[in-house]
């Protein structure tokens, strides 16, 4: 028997619109790997300083769409547009110096190197001599910047020098977003951040998350779990099969209705 396709759950009419100042704004995208059709005209769109949820069940496309936007790959078709202005985000790199960052669920650190050198790998600190973009590394200016950082977050009983690996699941994601923080990104993109977190760490997680908010940086908060999407978002978006099937303000739905969306 063929498997029955849902309808959008929400007209499309009814989707949360943009406004002329969104950070991020994406129309039409399509993905194709092969003949596998994995993003089918997605419009996407975050806001400065918005939290928005990312919710739907395996293969509904968040993880595509989460790609695109952070650099890592590129859509078939469909414009991006960031800060107002269209973008092509070949790598992660031009993602970055545009100020998009991307968390992962395994955070992308070396656990043998130091918080310090975590924070600022592919993007340290150079003093003395230099020659082109080369020289010496500026130890001092890491582990003074990760100090300040790590006050920010509240992570002041681990000193700079201690080595990821002595870290927590918690203690990563935080030292991940403080890195963000750092280099002033407009648009973070958590995904799976409070996977096989315990509930201290994930409310800690939430915590930085909403600080983001207050610094006018905007995020997308990918999980499957709503009841840590819910509590802090702005605004929640919905996918299944590679189209998006909702987007609505928290204020306009519940996590109860939310779950009836994406089972």
């Amino acid at each position: 028997m063929a498997e029955i396709l849902h309808e959008h759950v929400q007209p499309k009419v009814e989707f949360v619109k943009p406004t002329a100042d969104a950070l991020v704004r994406c129309e039409g995208l399509e993905k194709w790997y092969g003949s596998v059709h994995a993003l089918t005209g997605v419009d996407f769109h975050a806001e400065p300083g918005e939290i928005v949820g990312l919710v739907g069940d395996n293969g509904a496309g968040k993880s595509t769409l989460i790609k695109i936007l952070s650099g890592a790959e590129q859509q078939t078709s469909g414009r991006i547009f960031f800060a107002g202005k269209e973008v092509q985000l070949t790598s992660p790199k031009v993602a970055m110096h545009l100020g998009i960052e991307t968390i992962y669920q395994y955070t992308a650190m070396v656990p043998q190197m130091s918080i310090a050198r975590n924070m600022f790998i592919g993007r340290e600190p150079l003093s003395g001599l230099r020659i082109g973009s080369l020289g010496i590394m500026d130890q001092k200016a890491m582990v003074a910047h990760a100090t300040k950082s790590m006050t920010n977050i509240d992570l002041t009983r681990r000193s700079p020098n201690t080595t990821v690996e002595e870290l927590s699941g918690g203690q990563r994601q935080a030292v991940a977003i403080a890195r963000a923080m750092y280099f002033k990104s407009k648009l973070l993109i958590l995904d799976e951040p409070t996977n096989h977190l315990s509930v201290k760490e994930t409310n800690k997680v939430l915590d930085y998350v909403a600080s983001l908010k207050e610094q006018g940086i905007g995020s997308i908060f990918i999980s499957h779990n709503l009841h840590h999407i819910y509590p802090i978002a702005d605004r929640i978006v919905a996918m299944a099969r590679g189209a998006k099937i909702a987007d609505v303000r928290k204020t306009d739905t519940s996590i109860d209705g939310l779950t009836e969306m994406i089972v």
